[in-house]
């Protein structure tokens, strides 16, 4: 559901969620949700499809009068991709550093841990079908005149039966 200004023009759920996620992960986390879905484009596609941003660090201030310090970036990656990454620093502080638009970031700190991406986790695989289910499918969609349907509906068929468990 869309919602609605005064003056009635929809709005996108991803800016209403943006707008409800931003300040939680600013005060949780210390990092914008902008940075987050920006981080193909700062990183490169190798980079981010292993890694992504977990939070930045920013070092405690005892006076108002202290000098400004600059933060670490905590990057989450898994394996290999923390070599390429640990090569890549500089450049990746450079490019966080302009998408937030000042010296922002002075190191990055790397932590080992499993970044799965929907299209990455394994696809479950179904069980083969029985005889008298792949004779009750044949014989459902069997009536369908157009083949190319036929040969859909079939596969979704078996792909449904073969997720669910045999009967005892």
């Amino acid at each position: 559901m869309a919602g609605r200004t005064p003056y009635g023009n929809p709005v996108p759920v991803s800016d209403l969620a943006t707008a409800i996620l931003d300040p939680v992960l600013r005060k949780r986390a210390g990092i914008s949700i902008g940075l987050v879905q920006s981080w193909e484009e700062i990183a490169g596609p190798r980079l981010a499809g292993h890694s992504r941003p977990e939070k930045i660090q920013w070092p405690r201030r005892m006076h108002e009068d202290d000098p400004f310090e600059p933060a670490v970036l905590v990057i989450a990656c898994e394996g290999m991709a923390a070599l390429h990454l640990q090569h890549e620093t500089g450049e990746i502080i450079n490019r966080v550093n302009a998408f937030l638009g000042f010296n922002a970031i002075g190191r990055i700190r790397i932590v080992q841990k499993p970044v799965l991406r929907d299209k990455a986790r394994p696809k479950p695989t179904p069980r083969a079908l029985t005889s008298v289910e792949k004779a009750k499918l044949s014989d459902t969609v069997g009536k369908i005149e157009d083949e190319g349907l036929r040969a859909s509906l079939e596969r979704l068929g078996a792909t449904i039966l073969g997720q669910r468990k045999l009967p005892r």
